[in-house]
């Protein structure tokens, strides 16, 4: 008994570290992926082959995160093993090889890890539900729209757009420059990450809806017995 509570609170320990280090990575790449976006002119003017000093540290971090959460999955799989962030995470890892080691594609992959900014709102939730939150709690609520709201603007919402532009700059210059394995390498990636993207997204937003439709069902039979008691 005391061997399985001592595991227990290991795992627990464990799952802590993980959230921990997942929002403050998520935070940071972040932050500087927006910067890059909208700020760093050398690759706004060449999204293909800029290599921007600070595009190149961000995807480096996100790789050494990937790489540590994969052993991190593999080691204690058991308690916070997932077959789709091994897949999501193989994935990213194999299109951001390109980027560090070649020095191509550097804001691309710098805009996809925009998507990042949603994982605190994540994190947050597994936080509640380790403390036992009651589900309907205003703070778990809270939490569950604005992860809704953000996972959707970071992560389905830019989809479009960059496929946009990827049709634009098929067959140009720079892009026939990258060699075939590249091109579809990148393409492809991407489309893997955004249909697991869609997957999350449709999940997200039906326990985000069941949540709330039971809510106003609650306080719909609360307002009927006032009614009646009145």
């Amino acid at each position: 008994m005391t061997e399985r509570v001592s595991i227990f609170i290991t795992l627990l320990s464990l799952a802590a570290l993980y959230w921990v280090v997942s929002t403050c990575h998520s935070l940071v790449v972040g932050v500087f992926s927006l910067y890059i976006f909208f700020f760093d002119e050398a690759a706004i003017a060449d999204p293909l082959w800029g290599d921007p000093s600070l595009g190149s540290v961000n995807i480096a971090i996100t790789s050494g995160y990937l790489v540590s959460d994969l052993l991190l999955l593999v080691l204690y799989w058991r308690a916070i093993g997932d077959k789709l962030f091994v897949i999501h995470h193989c994935t990213a890892l194999y299109a951001y090889h390109f980027v560090l080691k070649d020095g191509v594609l550097v804001y691309i992959g710098n805009f996809r890890l925009i998507a990042e900014l949603s994982s605190p709102f994540v994190n947050q939730r597994w936080f509640f539900e380790t403390l036992k939150y009651p589900k309907f709690s205003k703070a778990n609520v809270i939490n569950g729209v604005l992860m809704t709201v953000v996972f959707f603007i970071v992560r389905i919402v830019v989809i479009p757009p960059f496929y946009h532009f990827v049709c634009s700059v098929y067959g140009t210059e720079p892009y026939v420059r990258l060699g075939l394995l590249r091109q579809c390498s990148w393409i492809g990636s991407c489309v893997v990450l955004d249909i697991m993207n869609v997957m999350w997204m449709i999940k997200i937003t039906r326990g985000c809806i069941k949540v709330i439709s039971l809510i106003r069902q609650e306080k719909a039979r609360s307002h009927l017995q006032n009614g009646k008691l009145d």
